[in-house]
């Protein structure tokens, strides 16, 4: 309901977002994701798999769920790259191959999102569910969909570190995105934990 009544879609909305507001939550999506790996690469193996009582368990099946879903969602946009058949797939058992996939993928959103202009926004876009039913939405509620999808399980794998931790886990509000910009994303690269070759 928030998606479609900041679209525009729903509700009296009449304020929809402009392409460079996503662009502005694909890059946050980058910042956000790259401070919560480093902080998942500190924590020992058997605390990242750990079952919590999440919705994909741990914190290993909820950041495998996050790409899974990002991979589905682009594929429904380009009509390239990987479209996983399950929601709760683990895509990558190891942490440091996850990371460079999640890399990637983030990288892969920015680019599809700069593709955009205001008026592709307003388009229908046509796709198929994972069900094979075929759908028609409009291309700000789907991207909506995704940064608000991204959103809420990055809260549950920051809640996931919380619980593991016992400590705060790095912020990931958008103020803070805002106020350190990129410079604030390359202190916290998570690039430099991953073993390179």
């Amino acid at each position: 309901m928030i998606a479609r009544c900041l679209s525009g879609t729903e509700g009296g909305g009449n304020m929809p977002m402009t392409i460079n507001q996503f662009r502005q939550l694909a890059s946050y999506n980058r910042w956000a994701n790259a401070r919560l790996y480093a902080a998942a690469l500190d924590l020992s193996d058997q605390a990242y798999r750990l079952h919590i009582g999440v919705l994909f368990s741990s914190l290993r099946g909820t950041l495998n769920h996050l790409l899974l879903t990002d991979r589905l969602w682009l594929y429904r946009l380009t009509g390239e790259g990987d479209h996983p058949n399950r929601l709760d797939a683990i895509l990558y058992e190891a942490r440091a191959e996850l990371t460079r996939a999640r890399i990637a993928e983030d990288n892969r959103l920015i680019a599809v999102v700069d593709n955009y202009d205001d008026a592709a926004l307003a388009n229908l876009h046509s796709y198929k569910t994972t069900s094979g039913m075929p759908q028609s939405q409009v291309l700000s509620d789907i991207l909506l969909h995704l940064f608000n999808h991204q959103t809420h399980h990055r809260g549950q794998a920051h809640a996931c570190l919380s619980i593991l931790t016992g400590g705060e886990p790095p912020s990931l509000d958008l103020l803070v995105f805002r106020r350190g910009g990129t410079a604030q994303m390359r202190n916290t690269n998570p690039c430099r934990f991953v073993p390179q070759g």
